[in-house]
């Protein structure tokens, strides 16, 4: 599903015209995203948790000149599914 299909998808079962719906996706993702930059956790009860997760600094090898070399620490958003968002996708 691509974001103008959701954004179609929003229109429909929400009355909304698909401006409307766009701006509420907007939004939504400007919201979760500002929220996680924060270090924030958002969790949607029933659907699912989005968190930062911090990866330590590992030491890596280079495939190519097999030198070794540093992998810098870092942050990267994570999600994971709720119980009933994995039973719906179970059940299908």
């Amino acid at each position: 599903m691509t974001k103008q299909e959701l954004v179609s998808a929003i229109a429909e079962k929400t009355k909304l015209n698909k401006k409307q719906s766009e701006e509420a996706l907007k939004a939504t993702i400007d919201a979760i995203t500002e929220a996680l930059t924060k270090g924030d956790k958002v969790q949607l009860v029933g659907f699912g948790t989005f968190e930062v997760r911090e990866h330590a600094a590992k030491n890596g090898v280079n495939p190519r000149t097999k030198e070794s070399i540093t992998i810098a620490a870092r942050k990267s958003p994570a999600f994971k599914a709720g119980k009933a968002l994995k039973d719906a996708v179970d059940a299908k």
